[in-house]
């Protein structure tokens, strides 16, 4: 395969930066877990307390960021990686992580801004390869952390009130509202405190959902890729 130039992958996936930004709560009554009669900043930190001691997650929804909309679909293991479809600005990729090994398969349009038309038509239909550590990687490699992924979302935040309880997809739920950036984070009050939905207004606003917390994923990597070192190299 020709030698080609690959751009910086962390340039196109700004998801990380804006997930805080629209930091946000939910909630349910009163009874259960107890986290509805609590206060909002005690309701995010039970949230990150119980996001971290979880095996398994997904993590789904679609916002916008400075006019660009971004999309994902992730499940997540901890300790071990995940697998799913991003996309960003209509640049859409597969993405997968195990073994400490970063594998992505993206469309034309994604490799075509990677890396050029012609290299594009190389790799329609492979999947890349590089360590987790790989630099031009990293921004992947975040996206199927677990830990990094939930703790992002909610680390940043302005000033919190309370939402009120209420029910999300059947899950009864306690809010929060990030009131400088507008987010609203809902939280379950019955089981583990886990982060039910995230919800902003406005022209950049958007929904995340978080679900299937401790399901089974499995995690698989793909049977045949290219390892982008060899790309690189023109080996």
């Amino acid at each position: 395969m020709n030698r080609f130039q690959l751009k910086p992958l962390r340039a196109l996936l700004p998801f990380l930066a804006i997930a805080a930004p629209l930091l946000a709560g939910c909630g349910s009554s009163s009874s259960g877990n107890g986290i509805a009669s609590k206060t909002p900043t005690q309701i995010v930190e039970a949230a990150k307390k119980a996001s971290a001691a979880a095996v398994s997650a997904h993590v789904a929804g679609s916002i916008v960021s400075g006019g660009k909309p971004i999309s994902l679909d992730m499940e997540l293991v901890a300790g071990k990686g995940g697998k799913g479809h991003i996309a960003v600005e209509g640049l859409s990729v597969q993405l997968i992580e195990v073994d400490k090994a970063v594998y992505i398969n993206g469309s034309t349009a994604f490799y075509t801004h990677l890396a050029g038309s012609a290299a594009a038509t190389l790799l329609q239909g492979k999947w890349l390869k590089a360590p987790a550590n790989n630099a031009n990687f990293a921004s992947f490699s975040q996206l199927t952390d677990l830990g990094k992924l939930i703790g992002s979302t909610l680390a940043a935040h302005g000033t919190l009130k309370s939402a009120g309880t209420t029910t999300v997809n059947g899950q009864k739920v306690v809010g929060v509202t990030d009131s400088a950036k507008g987010g609203t984070l809902y939280v379950a009050t019955t089981g583990a405190a886990y982060p039910i939905e995230l919800v902003k207004t406005g022209a950049d606003g958007g929904k995340i959902v978080f679900d299937r917390w401790n399901k089974p994923v499995t995690i698989k990597a793909p049977a045949t890729s290219v390892n982008i070192n060899q790309l690189q190299s023109g080996h």
